[in-house]
């Protein structure tokens, strides 16, 4: 089994009640047992993690590294604001592929840049928690080769 470190940013601990036209019922604790569970079908451990705090989220995709064959990220908002993050990922030598639940393309301009995307190697969006089963088939692949 390879192990891939799942991370969530802020405020996606709040899904199945913020904003469900955009984001779907699901919460972020179903979405991460459909990935487990998925995952070990692909030969993925799957090692799920989610904090509001953006030292944190450093902190841990720092460490990805040492333990993990790939990072699968939904930054949240921090994606479009956060050099830190960015940068965490960039020092990584592991596949990352960024993930958002709506197409971030569709929405509000400034959610069109994003900072993960430039330390990511592939970017999945628009398909609600489905883009997180894409992005698993997607690292499964990179870390199969």
């Amino acid at each position: 089994m390879q192990p891939i470190l799942l991370v969530n940013g802020p405020n996606l601990n709040m899904l199945g009640s913020r904003e469900p036209e955009i984001y779907g019922s699901q919460t972020l604790a179903d979405i991460e047992a459909a990935c487990v569970k998925s995952a070990s079908g692909l030969g993925l451990a799957l090692e799920c993690y989610q904090s509001n705090h953006e030292g944190e989220l450093v902190t841990k995709i720092q460490q990805a590294a040492k333990v993990h064959k790939g990072v699968i990220i939904n930054a949240g908002a921090y994606t479009h604001t956060s050099i830190a993050i960015m940068d965490a990922l960039l020092s990584l030598s592991i596949p990352v592929i960024e993930v958002h639940m709506s197409n971030i393309f569709r929405r509000e301009d400034f959610r069109h840049e994003s900072y993960v995307s430039k330390a990511s190697k592939g970017i999945i969006c628009g398909f609600g928690a489905d883009s997180y089963q894409l992005a698993l088939l997607a690292m499964a692949k990179l870390v199969a080769a």
